[in-house]
């Protein structure tokens, strides 16, 4: 699988995260329509927040530090409202779709 994005393909492992993180806003698109989400505001929030954990740590947040993070930033954000807009798990999915390689570490990082 793979995705292609302003004429250039981007590799992905076999589960459609992307290989070298990519900090393009239109890669976070097209990896969207392929997941068969309709980006909201909610969404980029999701993106901009996984890309700057990705930035500062070399990794992104598990679903626990994702949940508490994300409350600051999108009031009333609770587990139900992450799981609403990534319905395939929040701190999985929200890397995918933010364009980053898939999350691998498991427990309290």
């Amino acid at each position: 699988m793979s995705y292609i994005v302003d004429g250039q393909e981007l590799e992905t492992d076999g589960q459609g995260y992307l290989l070298e993180p990519d900090w393009r806003d239109e890669v976070v698109r097209v990896i969207a329509a392929a997941e068969g989400i309709e980006l909201t505001d909610g969404h980029w929030a999701i993106v901009n927040y996984m890309r700057e954990q990705y930035r500062e740590h070399g990794h992104t947040p598990n679903f626990r530090n994702m949940l508490k993070d994300m409350a600051a930033v999108l009031p009333g954000c609770d587990s139900k409202a992450l799981y609403d807009l990534c319905p395939l798990g929040p701190a999985k999915q929200g890397a995918k779709i933010a364009g980053l390689p898939q999350p691998l570490g498991k427990g309290g990082y």
